[in-house]
């Protein structure tokens, strides 16, 4: 730009005006700067993020305040209540509106009348026309006091509104909070009132607290990484699911963000994928939720609930973030810390309360005395003669003079004043017996103040405990704490797909239906591929994909699947020796290529077969005809070879070569029975060593497990059973042990006791009364059942305690048969005394030793061969000696 386009008159000077308008414009980055930062610091301090103090955002104040000034104890309609509260708010009325309803749905601050909503099915409140409340009676004893309240002006400096509230309570972590501002959000879980009260008890007493959420739709909760409600942490939420009878199962609680409307979706979702299989879904929710899921005939429903958790909202993951305003500050902090916070700052409130009260004792005690002695001592008729108010005043003083000394303070003119304003009929009806007890009333009541304020710890302790009291019944803890397994999808996901493969090409997948069928699977599953020069592969299923070429097996594979056991003949390269392995295939990188044998070129697979529980046959190996060989064939048995990792060379089989190998006989499991575990931390089987062992499962055993209701069920031992919340027994299931019960009937109010075997059924099946409240109160299949009885206890009659051989008190009958009374006298407390069962001493079995013809031309290894033969006798000189001490 020249200096002609600057200046058009041409006199080459730039007017001043001009010159000082360009100077004052700011750049827009600088503006940019300015103006977001306030703008995210109002959303932060101002709309989103609650403060500490009071544990609420300021619309949430805003409310709770306009309801104080409005509340007579009568229900206000919510849109009175909207239009008062816009006085303070100025975001208008729907933003007001949201956040009223919020409150009112925690049930905790405000008594709701009307269509408020339902936090289960999601539901939206009616009109604020249509719905009323107001504060509920904790909310007038905890958040308010005008008193101790710190006030300011109005956002149009018409009104005055709290800075924040006074609340005596950990409110924040009561009712929990959600906001997102700018570059900043805040997400703290709602907690149990009762166990917030009592950790604050914790904490005035010194003690460590730790909390966990508690969440209003209840539901099953994992808080093993709660991580203290801090960013990172996160929080495994499931439904309770309960199975009704094998084609039915009820979800009675729902994880918390969620609602049955969301939730049905996410199943109908997962059923159309084909993840599960439901033929029918209905909600009969009302004031407790109950979604009934009818499965198809034939499907698991112990695979359908863990399916559930896997592919639906039945399970959902919630990170926390706690965060909050303090001295007008954001800070992230934990809950464990917020209470400690919220604690001492409602012990301060106490305390100020109490120094706020004394000196209102001390004032009414000051002028009750003065009053009396202005009125005993007659001191009003020294006025008499005063023509002004000074003379009237100096009168009064002068009259008072002799008893300044009995005072607490000095008399003031304050006071003074105050005394001529007592008005003739007070003085002539005045009572001096009951000035005297309102004094001494108000003396009382200064010395408990006094004694408050010196224990104000025990004060605070007390004040708390009265809290639980007084409000803390029907608060309790709705959301069960429990530890969680982790599902594997591919376990538990229906078999929504086929798999086919074609072998000459070397293509596998779901989509190839003209090809040979394989077996069902689901589309998240991974396969299993064995080929005939040795290689194995793993790869995720597919519609159509390459896998290689001369297939000999193909499956789904199941990851750390140790009981399938492949067995393998193969040939060392064109002209080598034949080897023979057994191995599992536990754990693979997904796609790369495996090589079973010693690597050697032309290695050639002869045999393979896999072995889904272990099973070991005996082959027929026919050798090629060629000179010198003295047997042409051999048989094989695998069952001498130990099963080892798939990079085993394997055992030398023969140095000759093989023309075939054919299945002479089928073989048993040389893998032997389970062992079953029991974790009562999360109530499921595993084979890892968790928990309490039940025993050795073969095939065809069972698990009998007893409820606190009454029921006994026989189930097989798959890892994916589930098991009744009120399950008080769990053992493996012996016929022949008969189960000893002590059970209360209901109808009878009596306790009676029997013996019975358990019936061989796959049905739930009561042993008990059926009358309602009958419940079970022990139950054992010890060999000598014996239990201890604990009476109540009578005036003037305590009754021992008495043991019981149960054994000898009843013998076994029926399942059916009610059996016989326990006691007539009323029974306080009964335990389970009964010794454990002997353990049985098993034999020790005897090592499978591989026995080979000496003229099959297999290489033997014969000092292997001489150290089993040293250790099967050790073993059986064992035996002997364990013989002779039973004896």
């Amino acid at each position: 730009m020249n200096e002609e386009e600057l200046d058009p008159s041409g006199e080459g000077e730039l007017d001043n005006s001009d010159n000082k308008d360009i100077q004052n414009i700011l750049p827009v980055s600088g503006m940019f700067q300015n103006w977001f930062l306030d703008y995210a610091s109002y959303v932060i301090l101002e709309r989103a993020v609650p403060a500490v103090e009071d544990g609420l955002k300021p619309v949430q104040r805003r409310i709770l305040h306009a309801m104080y000034e409005l509340e007579d104890g009568r229900y206000n309609k919510a849109a009175n209540i909207i239009g008062h509260c816009m006085k303070y708010h100025p975001h208008g009325d729907a933003s007001i509106a949201d956040a009223m309803v919020q409150l009112g749905q925690k049930d905790l601050l405000i008594d709701c009348q009307g269509n408020w909503g339902n936090i289960l099915t999601g539901d939206s409140a009616a009109a604020s026309r249509y719905i009323e409340a107001r504060l509920s009676k904790f909310a007038l004893e905890v958040v308010f006091n005008p008193k101790t309240t710190v006030w300011q002006a109005s956002y149009d400096g018409r009104n005055r509104e709290p800075v924040t509230l006074p609340v005596k309570f950990p409110l924040l972590l009561a009712q929990g909070v959600e906001g997102i501002a700018v570059g900043l959000a805040c997400k703290i879980m709602p907690h149990n009132f009762n166990e917030l009260i009592d950790g604050s008890i914790d904490i005035l007493r010194g003690k460590k607290v730790s909390l966990v959420p508690d969440f209003p739709t209840g539901g099953l909760a994992d808080f093993s990484n709660y991580n203290d409600g801090l960013r990172g942490g996160k929080i495994r939420i499931r439904a309770k699911i309960n199975q009704i009878d094998k084609k039915t199962l009820v979800i009675t609680e729902i994880p918390f963000s969620t609602t049955t409307g969301s939730l049905m979706e996410s199943i109908v979702s997962a059923n159309e994928k084909e993840k599960i299989k439901i033929r029918k879904i209905e909600d009969n929710t009302a004031e407790n939720v109950e979604i009934i899921l009818h499965l198809h005939p034939g499907i698991s429903p112990d695979k359908t609930i863990d399916a559930l958790y896997a592919f639906t909202n039945c399970e959902v993951s919630v990170s926390p973030n706690a965060c909050i305003i303090e001295n007008e500050k954001p800070r992230f902090v934990g809950v464990n810390e917020m209470l400690k916070i919220s604690t001492h700052k409602t012990l301060e409130l106490l305390r100020l309360e109490l120094n706020i009260r004394k000196g209102e004792i001390e004032e009414a005690w000051h002028f009750s005395s003065l009053e009396k002695i202005f009125i005993e001592k007659r001191i009003y008729r020294n006025i008499e003669e005063s023509e002004t108010w000074e003379e009237v005043l100096s009168a009064i003083d002068k009259g008072l003079k002799p008893y300044k000394k009995l005072f607490k303070r000095a008399i003031t003119t304050d006071d003074i004043a105050r005394l001529t304003e007592i008005k003739i009929k007070r003085i002539s009806k005045f009572d001096s017996f009951k000035a005297d007890e309102h004094i001494k009333n108000l003396e009382e009541e200064l010395q408990l103040v006094n004694h408050h304020l010196e224990h104000i710890v025990e004060y605070a302790i007390e004040y708390f405990k009265n809290l639980k009291k007084k409000y803390g019944k029907g608060r309790e803890r709705k959301t069960e704490i429990k530890a969680f397994e982790i599902i594997n999808a591919t376990t538990v996901a229906v078999a929504n797909e086929k798999l086919y493969v074609n072998r000459e090409e070397g293509f596998a997948g779901y989509n190839m239906k003209k090809d040979e069928y394989v077996c069902d699977c689901s589309d998240i599953d991974d396969i299993i591929v064995f080929r005939d020069d040795g290689s194995m592969s793993v790869s995720k299923v597919s519609d159509k994909s390459f896998v290689g070429k001369g297939i000999i097996y193909i499956n789904v594979f199941r990851k750390n699947d140790e009981r399938t056991i492949y067995n393998m003949i193969y040939r060392d390269g064109t002209k080598g020796k034949s080897f023979a392995k057994r191995f599992a295939v536990s754990g693979v990188t997904r796609d790369k290529i495996y090589d079973l044998t010693k690597g050697n070129k032309g290695s050639e697979v002869l045999y393979f077969t896999a072995n889904a529980n272990g099973e070991a046959e005996v082959v027929t190996v026919i050798h090629k005809p060629l000179p010198g060989i003295r047997k042409l064939q051999f048989d094989f048995d695998f069952g001498g070879l130990a099963i080892k990792g798939r990079n085993s060379q394997g055992n030398t089989l023969t140095n000759y070569g093989i023309k075939k190998v054919v299945l002479k006989e089928k073989g048993l499991s040389t893998l032997g029975a389970r062992s079953i575990w029991f974790d009562d931390t999360i109530q499921r089987l595993n084979t890892d060593g968790r928990g309490t062992l039940l025993g050795e499962f073969s095939a065809d055993d069972k698990i009998l497990y007893i409820t606190q209701s009454g029921h006994y069920r026989l189930i097989n031992f798959d890892l994916s059973n589930h098991f009744d919340e009120d399950m008080i027994l769990i053992e493996k299931f012996n016929p022949e042990k008969p189960v000893a019960a002590v059970y209360f009937d209901a109808e009878k109010k009596e306790y009676y006791v029997k013996r019975f075997l358990v019936e061989v059924t796959d049905k739930k099946t009561l042993f008990i009364s059926e009358f309602e409240g009958s419940r079970l109160e022990m139950a054992t299949t010890c060999l000598q059942p014996q239990i201890e009885i604990k009476f109540q206890k009578k005036k003037n009659n305590e009754i021992p305690d008495q043991q019981l051989d149960l054994k000898e008190f009843i013998g076994v009958k029926g399942l059916k048969a009610k059996g016989n009374r326990l006691t007539t006298n009323p029974v306080k407390e009964i335990n389970n005394i009964s010794p454990p069962d002997p353990e049985e001493i098993k034999p020790v079995p005897e090592p499978i030793i591989a026995e080979l013809p000496v003229d099959a031309n297999v290489e033997i290894d014969y000092d292997r061969l001489e150290q089993l033969k040293n250790i099967r006798k050790n073993l059986d000189n064992m035996d002997t000696q364990m013989t002779l001490d039973l004896e």
